[in-house]
């Protein structure tokens, strides 16, 4: 067994820290993360330990989340509430890997479809099945999708 604390433990550990800090957005954004962990520990028939790699995929879900809720209150002219959305995301990017740029990104799907022999729009899947393993939880999908439509010809 390893002695590297897992990713569940350093949120709780950080939880406890701002917690005493009295750091309220960064306590109420841990607390949040670690109630989606336990939710999708319970999911389904049994319940399992989440891996990192899963830790890591819930995180990046509920920084979506925050992305597209600040983005929505900013439309809606509503900006205390957006700044604390983006402040909250701020706090759950500081546990995520750092995402890839765009050129990086377009790097990547251009090594995908050289090794599929992908082809026109029609292969799209066959490139994204090749590609999303290699981005996981460092890419939005959207991102992901559009670098593919541009190795393809397609955008």
């Amino acid at each position: 067994m390893s002695t590297e604390p897992d990713l569940k433990a350093t949120l709780q550990h950080d939880l406890h820290d701002a917690i005493r800090a009295q750091d309220r957005v960064r306590s109420a954004t841990l607390r949040m993360a670690l109630t989606a962990i336990t939710n999708a520990e319970v999911a389904g028939k049994a319940h399992r330990e989440l891996s990192d790699v899963d830790v890591v995929a819930v995180l990046g879900k509920e920084a979506k989340r925050r992305r597209e809720a600040a983005s929505a209150y900013a439309d809606a002219g509503r900006p205390e509430l957006a700044e604390r959305e983006e402040a909250e995301l701020a706090v759950l990017q500081g546990y995520l890997p750092a995402q890839f740029d765009d050129a990086e990104l377009d790097r990547m799907a251009q090594a995908a479809v050289a090794e599929t022999g992908a082809s026109g729009m029609p292969a799209m899947g066959l490139v994204m099945k090749t590609l999303q393993p290699q981005v996981a939880g460092r890419a939005d999908g959207g991102r992901v999708a559009a670098a593919v439509k541009r190795a393809l010809g397609g955008g």
